[in-house]
């Protein structure tokens, strides 16, 4: 009985899983670094948002009852 698929075949020198892995590790590389960029870009949105609420709620209380169409009476 021969094997269907050679020995031969399935090894993998050194130099092919080197470049494998090297092609990986940039691939990872590349996701990481979008990650970070992402994450600066969110803070700094954030950071938008906080400043813009803040400026929103420094505004004076104004009762808004006054109109509405129920009595105030107890």
């Amino acid at each position: 009985m021969t094997p269907l698929i050679s020995i031969n075949l399935l090894l993998v020198s050194a130099s092919q899983l080197s470049i494998v892995l090297i092609i990986t590790s940039i691939v990872f590389a590349i996701f990481i670094g979008l990650a970070i960029l992402k994450m600066f870009k969110l803070k700094a949105e954030n950071k938008k948002l906080t400043e813009f609420k803040q400026e929103e709620t420094e505004e004076k209380y104004r009762d808004f009852t006054e109109g509405h169409l129920y009595d105030n009476r107890p």
